[in-house]
């Protein structure tokens, strides 16, 4: 089985940066990405943050759509839980109309930051809809498959397109897999979020077990992977640095992760609520090209997957794109496609 890879990029805002200049990283990387063949590029949605810079995926993609000719291009992911379907859907519409073909909409389960953004966002939200209920309203959106009974019936998220954007359910537990399965679409398992491979392995096989085929559809897994790969092993362990996954689990039951242990530490002040954190080591595939190449293969083997959407934000920004071009020719090497 081929190995497909894709690139989730976080529009990282490296020290003495700003944003005008992590966009202007992210076009290069998915011009990049195109010219070496990946399949996929995607950009995420942070709100709040001085670190990452893409807090408008939509905006991001269209520009992005502009600047490459062929590679899909989407949204790892749209934080639903924010937003109206129908817009949504609308927005996804017109991007895919723009570049029939090319368009993913993945969808995220996180609030993408802090409690503050998050009541921004939700402001007048007067009765939120479960984000499972959202994500089925968006399906019927996007595919202009409102049925005669809903309530509004007969509404269209216009423009319509022969080639609909495809969705994408993201997650990191087995939780998400089955919500995926039930509805039988696409499920992305972000491993470099949660950082147990066990989990990934028992959320795969969950998917596949509950996939539901009524929907006409068959089951379709990414798993999206940190990925470091330099020309030497002490280069990579360098470039990887002493970053730590930071995880804080709130009193109501709610696990979020975090990029640093100070935003954990606001996140649990700004929800008012009693906490603790947890730091663990991140779980990155690094080191040469050959090593890296190996340890895609066994995840291969152990999972089952051959699509892997790879995030690297490491520092300076020619280090992450000599990281791509290594993966690119370690896979190359032993006749994988890419």
């Amino acid at each position: 089985m081929a190995i497909t890879i894709s690139v989730l990029d976080q529009s990282p805002i490296y020290p003495g940066e700003t944003a005008v200049h992590a966009f202007a990283h992210t076009v290069q990387l998915a011009q990049k990405s195109e010219e070496l063949g990946f399949k996929r590029f995607w950009v995420s949605e942070h709100h709040d943050s001085d670190t990452v810079a893409g807090s408008s995926p939509e905006v991001l993609i269209s520009y992005l759509l502009a600047k490459t000719n062929h590679i899909r291009i989407g949204s790892g992911g749209i934080m639903l839980q924010h937003y109206s379907p129908y817009k949504v859907a609308e927005n996804f519409n017109v991007l895919a109309s723009l570049a029939p073909g090319r368009v993913d909409l993945g969808i995220g389960r996180a609030p993408g930051g802090l409690p503050r953004s998050t009541q921004a966002l939700q402001q007048g939200v007067q009765q939120q809809a479960t984000l499972t209920d959202k994500i089925v309203e968006l399906e019927k959106y996007v595919y202009n498959r409102l049925e005669e009974q809903h309530p509004l019936s007969g509404l269209r998220a216009a423009p319509l397109t022969e080639t609909p954007p495809e969705l994408y359910i993201l997650g990191a537990s087995t939780g998400s897999a089955e919500i995926a399965a039930k509805l039988g679409l696409p499920y992305v398992f972000s491993l470099f979020i949660n950082g147990d491979e066990n989990i990934a392995l028992e959320a795969i096989r969950t998917y596949r077990n509950f996939f539901d085929y009524s929907h006409g559809a068959t089951p379709q897994i990414i798993v999206a992977v940190s990925v470091i790969v330099a020309d030497t092993h002490q280069e990579a362990e360098a470039l990887a640095g002493t970053h730590k996954l930071v995880k804080i689990h709130l009193a109501s039951g709610k696990t979020l992760t975090l990029g640093t242990l100070e935003q954990a530490e606001e996140f649990g002040r700004q929800a008012g609520e009693s906490y603790t954190i947890e730091e663990q080591e991140p779980a990155i595939i690094k080191g040469t090209k050959e090593t890296v190449r190996d340890k895609l293969l066994e995840l291969e083997e152990r999972s089952g997957i051959s699509e892997f959407i790879i995030t690297s934000n490491i520092q300076p920004f020619d280090k992450r794109v000599h990281s791509y071009e290594l993966l690119s020719e370690a896979l190359s090497e032993v006749k994988t496609e890419v």
